[in-house]
């Protein structure tokens, strides 16, 4: 096993190959990418507590020597957050799978293709370019995943939810607290579910989608440029729109406790091509 405590900027280069990444960080920014070279670790920032890279049968982790032991009281208060700060750039190749955790900070993730699981605390997640099956989860921040494909499920407690440029067949999406926000160019077949508690949904699909559609909210507005997707008989302030897209090959399904619903449609480019 080869180890290195780092306790001040340094680059490191693996020889050896890495088939999982396994990063836990207290405070600061991680970026995390897809390489076709050998695997790097690069701390150009760090605090009074040194940060621990070990490579062990093919298992790359990246942590913090020691976590505060009350997050919640003494490190919010920024006296922790300076002690544990760590700003940390890791490439690996695009196969490995990534499970990825930071307490504070924005982290980024490009190029992965195999499996990502990336959870904040308090900060944002960044995702671009990502296959295979991903996991993101915020506590307090928003997630935006742009051009992600596979299996993709997002989840904030409070924060925005932004889905662009996706080609995923599926997508999970979830807020307690936070809107959500979705621009999808599915394959058929896909299975789309997106839900909040106390925000709007708007989401954005291809005019030739197909697509079987359930729109659902308890207190707010449903509007469709869908003419195919229609009002249905609701009790009181529930709102109810369904209707078939196309073949209605796969799913879509919105449903908000408070807040309003808009499926909007996207004209098909000509230089689009043939629909995936």
């Amino acid at each position: 096993m080869a180890s290195w405590s780092v306790d001040s900027p340094q680059r490191l280069t693996l020889d050896e190959p890495v088939t999982s990444l396994d990063v836990r960080l207290v405070a600061g920014r991680l970026n995390v990418v897809g390489t076709d070279g050998p695997a790097r670790v690069d701390v150009s920032r760090i605090g009074r507590r040194p940060v621990i890279v070990e490579h062990r049968d093919g298992v790359l982790t990246v942590r913090h020597e020691r976590h505060p032991r009350l997050p919640g009281v003494l490190w919010w208060l920024g006296q922790l957050g300076r002690r544990f700060r760590a700003d940390v750039s890791i490439a690996v190749p695009a196969d490995a799978a990534a499970d990825l955790a930071l307490i504070d900070g924005p982290l980024v993730v490009s190029g992965l293709r195999r499996r990502t699981r990336a959870d904040v605390t308090s900060g944002q997640i960044t995702l671009m370019g990502v296959r295979g099956r991903t996991e993101a989860k915020v506590v307090s921040g928003s997630v935006e995943a742009l051009g992600v494909a596979g299996d993709v499920s997002l989840e904030t407690v409070s924060g925005e939810l932004v889905i662009a440029d996706s080609a995923a067949g599926s997508v999970r999406a979830h807020t307690v607290s936070g809107e959500i926000t979705c621009d999808l160019d599915n394959p058929r077949g896909s299975d789309i579910q997106l839900s909040t508690i106390s925000g709007a949904i708007t989401v954005r699909v291809r005019e030739d989608s197909d697509l079987a559609v359930h729109l659902h909210t308890t207190s707010g507005r449903i509007t469709s440029g869908f003419p195919q997707v229609r009002d249905r008989a609701g009790l009181g302030a529930v709102r109810d729109s369904a209707g078939i897209i196309g073949a209605g090959a796969g799913k879509l399904r919105a449903t908000a406790t408070s807040g309003s619903i808009a499926l909007l449609a996207r004209p098909v480019d000509g230089d689009e091509g043939e629909r995936p």
